[in-house]
């Protein structure tokens, strides 16, 4: 006796070889309360229209509740006189603050 293994497409259920397979992981959706992870065959990725052009922010809020936003890059932009230069200026967020040193 043998034991078969097959992998199909979470999607439509098309059966393809394990180098045919991209896991698409789910980070956020209305229904889902955790991240999800599905197996898709590479071919049926197309089904998937990047939108593009979009700036994806986490915002922080002081009582410790945090969220992420989708913004377009052109409504983004227009948060500050010179966007660019406000991005080049900002500080990481790896690391000591710009300035500190150790005692």
């Amino acid at each position: 006796m043998a034991i078969v293994s097959r992998k199909v497409s979470d999607l439509t259920g098309e059966e393809g070889a394990e180098t045919d397979f991209a896991q698409v992981v789910v980070r956020q959706h209305p229904k889902l309360d955790q991240p999800k992870a599905l197996d898709i065959l590479v071919t049926e990725l197309s089904s998937f229209k990047d939108i593009g052009d979009l700036v994806i922010l986490e915002i922080k809020m002081p009582y410790g509740d945090s969220r992420e936003a989708y913004v377009r890059v052109a409504d983004f932009n227009k948060a500050a006189p010179d966007m660019d230069e406000v991005l080049k200026n900002a500080r990481g967020t790896r690391g000591r603050l710009p300035g500190t040193r150790m005692a």
